[in-house]
């Protein structure tokens, strides 16, 4: 039987982590492993300067694990002292909120299933749209398991994974998406404590998006599952040529610069 880890990075208790568990198990033995606490827009952060704490939580009718730290922790200890090896599968989600566009570089979900897809896992990372009231999670864990059967079935590039985005209700269908480009305008308030002394607040900001009619900000806006296949290889190689134009010191020049003679 396949062996599925699933993460996230809303903590062990969201009810949108055990909604994909639940969705999930028809491909496989699934096991959750989670932040103890919210790690969102965390990024790809890994915990290096302080212990970690695995803790198994008995109620929840998946194995669950509870780890105090990030998703990127989470998968490492998974794969090291839970499984001890390899998972077939990495699935992290789903979000509460989409992770679209250049948001994604601080996204805690999508990083749970980069982590996955570094370490040479099949990884699929899912976010729904955030709405005010309850979750209805049916239609994006629905989406995650379809296309993590896909991909078991059709395995990816290595080093690729899948990020969807799911719109609210019942979707329209299915778009193989780019990554949106948007003009973000960050929201950093001043406030002051009873002692008089500044702090500040990041908040939500401003967004513009630039129109793209295959991006995944359109299909999620046009009611489809966008899904962008990602991976870890930030090189800008349209720039190669350009940056290897740029004037560079000769050695002669460094050493004159360091004092050498």
């Amino acid at each position: 039987m396949r062996r599925i880890l699933v993460t996230n990075d809303d903590g062990y208790r969201s009810e949108g982590i055990h909604a994909l568990a639940l969705a999930l198990r028809e491909l496989g033995a699934v096991t959750i492993v989670a932040p103890t606490q919210e790690a969102s827009a965390i990024g790809h952060a890994l915990t290096l300067r302080r212990p970690l704490r695995l803790e198994e939580i008995d109620e929840a009718d998946d194995r669950t694990y509870a780890v105090d730290g990030t998703p990127t922790d989470c998968v490492n200890v998974a794969v090291a002292h839970i499984f001890k090896g390899l998972p077939d599968l990495v699935v992290s989600g789903i979000n509460k909120g989409w992770n679209l566009g250049d948001d994604i570089t601080y996204s805690g979900t999508v990083a749970g299933a980069l982590e996955g897809a570094l370490l040479g896992i099949p990884a699929v990372a899912i976010s729904l749209r955030q709405t005010r009231g309850d979750y209805d999670f049916t239609y994006a864990a629905r989406a995650a398991t379809v296309m993590a059967g896909a991909i078991l079935q059709h395995p990816l590039p290595g080093r690729t994974f899948l990020n969807l985005n799911v719109p609210k209700g019942q979707p329209k269908g299915y778009r193989v998406t780019v990554q949106a480009k948007r003009n973000h305008v960050t929201s950093v308030a001043e406030r002051h404590d009873p002692k008089g002394r500044a702090y500040y607040w990041i908040e939500e900001g401003q967004n513009d998006w630039e129109p793209h009619d295959r991006s995944d900000y359109q299909a999620v806006r046009d009611g489809y599952v966008s899904v962008t296949p990602l991976h870890p290889d930030l090189t800008a190689h349209a720039a190669l040529s350009a940056v290897e134009g740029l004037a560079f010191e000769t050695p002669a020049q460094l050493n004159e610069m360091n004092g050498v003679k």
